[in-house]
């Protein structure tokens, strides 16, 4: 495994990231589905055929506890998420879940592995007997779980024991990276990671949820919902989720991104993800007001270096098909 954090135009054509910090919450159980969809925002009863969904976890106000993507895996749902996210979300889903005929916990038995890059399928077809793609996003084999995400550059997430998947590095000659090229991935495609202090903080269309097709509106009332809906359909919502870059910035999670008004510079938003490329190219996830100009000068306040915003792979507009 390297150490080295690369800029995203470096990323090799095939490569490798252990992902020690992300986790799953699971759910099993005779109500498992009927429990889920009334916590959710997305329609669990889509999983069975979509195989994969993206969703938040929110508390009674509609403030996101953790974003998500949803899969079935040996009879149980598994909560794909950042591990920072998870103890929050747990113990909402816990705090409930005792009425309900269902097994609620963190997945304490898998690991989890990425393979990427523009030559990533060829590698996954060479390594097991199935490959996932965009119309099938997840599948299973001889207890190995791979799961297919469509971005600017194609990911498989594999899920399996430690010691299957720590004999598949040791026997894969590719680079293998560290979580924060992960994290940098995620902030490229618009995928949003919470840590503290922005748990239970926004709405889910404050982090894009509608853009990555994370919200049902017709699905019916969970934890949360008439918030949500609110947002939606008297178009109060003013912030959205978005991805910059810079040059020589020490930005962290929770630091104010500032714009520049007139002479003035003035709080824009906040730092939600940071990533620190070895040749001092950063990529920052934050949220921001969603009708932002692209011109807008931005910076991390009491910082000089300029900060841009980059394109991600989904369009804001909020609305409903």
């Amino acid at each position: 495994m390297t150490n080295a954090l690369p800029a995203y135009n470096e990323l090799p054509a095939l490569f490798a990231i252990e992902l020690d910090n992300l986790g799953a919450i699971t759910l099993s159980g005779e109500e498992q589905i009927k429990y889920l969809q009334g916590q959710v925002t997305c329609d669990v009863e889509d999983l069975k055929q979509q195989k994969l969904l993206a969703g938040g976890h929110c508390n009674a106000k509609g403030k996101v506890f953790s974003v998500f993507r949803l899969i079935e895996r040996q009879e149980k749902f598994f909560l794909i998420q950042a591990s920072s996210s998870i103890a929050d979300s747990l113990a909402e889903l816990k705090k409930f879940g005792v009425f309900a005929k269902v097994d609620i916990a963190q997945d304490t038995e898998n690991a989890y592995l990425a393979i990427a890059g523009q030559n990533a399928a060829e590698k996954i077809a060479a390594l097991f007997q199935v490959t996932p793609d965009s119309e099938t996003p997840v599948v299973h084999d001889n207890g190995a779980t791979i799961i297919y995400l469509a971005g600017k550059i194609a990911r498989y997430l594999i899920i399996d024991n430690s010691e299957k998947l720590t004999e598949l590095v040791n026997t894969t000659a590719i680079p293998t990276f560290t979580q924060p090229v992960w994290d940098m991935m995620e902030i490229a495609d618009g995928f949003p990671m919470l840590k503290a202090p922005y748990i239970a903080e926004y709405v889910p269309q404050m982090l894009n949820l509608q853009a990555i097709k994370g919200i049902s509106f017709t699905k019916g009332c969970y934890l949360g919902q008439e918030t949500v809906a609110r947002m939606q359909y008297l178009g109060k919502n003013k912030r959205a989720l978005f991805a910059l870059s810079g040059a020589d910035s020490s930005a962290k999670v929770g630091d104010i991104i500032e714009k520049k008004l007139g002479e003035n510079w003035r709080k824009a938003g906040d730092v939600l993800a940071a990533y620190h490329a070895d040749n001092k190219q950063c990529y920052l996830q934050a949220v921001l007001a969603n009708d932002i100009d692209e011109n807008t000068e931005l910076r991390i306040k009491n910082q000089q270096q300029a900060l841009t915003l980059m394109p991600l792979p989904y369009s804001l507009n909020t609305d409903l098909d």
